[in-house]
């Protein structure tokens, strides 16, 4: 069973955000509980990131949290629940509560959809984040604001931009240090880019069991 925020008293450089508070219309279910490999995919998750960070923040809605604690899903000790303080404000609203409430300076921001997080990826962005305030893949034209890092100096533009009911993540970026991770920098690491797979549908599930099932022959 997770913790609960008090456990937030603790003090590290860097840590993990999770978020969990989608609404997951296009499945019909809760994403976050969906089995995948005997695992749900939020349990898969917290236990990829927490090869990276110590500390897992987990963010979610009232009813998400409720959920959660009622579940009998498997997390590390170092592993807390967060309830989304600006409810209905999509991620960019997730980011903020986990930045908030977070210990650490750093934070490795993901959706709970995504299977294939690559620890290797994930550790080389870590170490690009000394002197940015984003860490965020570039594939193409193409940025992934929930597999990317965000330090506690984008609370105040982020806040900014809830307030004025601006919920497009990108639209910090201008009021940030931003360091891109190109491809060229993630293809040796992930070749075939499965770290930004995530699960929108059922055929992304029988996808994902798939993929699943090809990594574990390799």
């Amino acid at each position: 069973m997770a913790k609960s925020d008090s456990f937030l008293s603790a003090t590290s450089s860097l840590a993990a955000i999770v978020l969990a508070g989608g609404l997951s219309s296009r499945l019909g279910t809760d994403k976050a509980f969906l089995v995948l490999d005997g695992q749900t995919l939020l349990e898969r998750t917290a236990s990829i990131l927490s090869g990276v960070t110590q500390a897992v923040l987990i963010v979610t809605s009232q009813k998400g949290r409720k959920r959660i604690e009622e579940s009998r899903l498997e997390f590390g000790q170092m592993t807390s629940l967060v309830t989304d303080l600006y409810p209905g404000k999509g991620s960019l609203g997730g980011i903020y509560s986990g930045l908030a409430m977070s210990p650490a300076f750093y934070n490795l921001v993901v959706a709970c959809d995504m299977p294939f997080l690559n620890q290797r990826l994930l550790a080389y962005m870590v170490k690009q984040a000394p002197g940015s305030d984003v860490v965020i893949p570039r594939l193409g034209n193409v940025l992934e604001p929930l597999h990317a890092i965000y330090s506690k100096n984008c609370l105040g533009p982020m806040k900014g931009l809830l307030d004025s009911d601006n919920l497009k993540i990108i639209d910090l970026f201008p009021q940030v240090r931003v360091r891109y991770i190109e491809e060229g920098e993630i293809e040796p690491m992930d070749p075939h880019k499965l770290s930004f797979f995530n699960i929108n549908n059922a055929s992304d599930l029988v996808r994902a069991t798939e993929l699943g099932a090809s990594q574990e022959a390799d």
